[in-house]
């Protein structure tokens, strides 16, 4: 009888059920992960460079226009009526979506909706970035611009010059505003001339339909012993807190000195 010679046959490793499934778990948390890393990169780096190399080249923009081209004459605009109501139903978000449309008015009194018409500059948080009108966020705020509330009074008039801006990413040109303090200077650059604004309170936080504070005189509905009495030249500058947050609203308001 002849021997029996074994035979072994080689066969590739077969992972067991259990072990598939977690490997496959384990390459979808890491896909995940790797997605969200680079959609937090994207908003807070990416994001930040795109508007902020706009908001640059639309401040120089403005400047060379201005040199080359002598000042227009300013239109007078009556003061506006104390206690008139802005047409805004909450102080804005910059992560709103909505475009809030000011009533109509001729070409020759304002510029263009989303148009870049003056420079803010703070000397203290170091910011320098152009105003534009609405506070819409794709055509305003995104670009890394600071948009003007519609229907708030220009620069340099009676009422309140009402401005709002991204305090995350986008530019976020009002990041650093809780940091300024009674007695910062604030100027506004337009082709007319520049005006100076000085801090003197600064509401650390309210409700985003405190639309008080954006008022030809400004006063918090939310928290009253905030704001003003007496009609007077005001820049109001808003912006969402706490950081990375839309919850509450951080108010800073100056007064007009030159």
């Amino acid at each position: 009888m002849r021997d029996r010679v074994p035979v072994v046959v080689q066969t590739r490793g077969v992972r067991s059920t259990p072990a598939r499934v977690l490997w496959v778990g384990a390459e979808a948390v890491i896909t995940c992960g790797v997605v969200l890393l680079l959609l937090v990169v994207h908003q807070l780096w990416w994001t930040n460079q795109q508007a902020r190399a706009q908001a640059t080249q639309q401040v120089r923009a403005l400047e060379r226009e201005w040199e080359g081209s002598p000042p227009a004459p300013s239109v007078e605009e009556s003061p506006p009526v104390e206690g008139t109501p802005a047409p805004v139903e909450s102080v804005a978000s910059p992560e709103a979506e909505a475009e809030a449309e000011p009533a109509a008015t001729p070409s020759s009194r304002r510029p263009p909706l989303s148009s870049a018409y003056a420079i803010l500059r703070i000397p203290r948080i170091g910011l320098t970035a152009p105003v534009a009108r609405g506070v819409g966020k794709r055509s305003v705020l995104d670009r890394g611009y600071v948009g003007q509330y519609p229907d708030t009074a220009a620069p340099g008039r009676p009422g309140n010059f009402a401005l709002a801006g991204h305090r995350n990413t986008h530019g976020e040109p009002f990041r650093y505003i809780n940091r300024l303090r009674p007695g910062d200077r604030i100027r506004v650059q337009t082709r007319e001339r520049e005006y100076e604004y000085v801090v003197d309170q600064v509401l650390a936080q309210t409700a985003p339909r405190d639309t008080g504070v954006i008022q030809p005189v400004p006063r918090s509905l939310v928290k009253p012993s905030y704001g003003y009495s007496a009609p007077g030249s005001y820049l109001t500058l808003t912006t969402c807190t706490p950081e990375f947050s839309s919850a509450y609203r951080l108010v800073v308001w100056a007064k007009l000195v030159r």
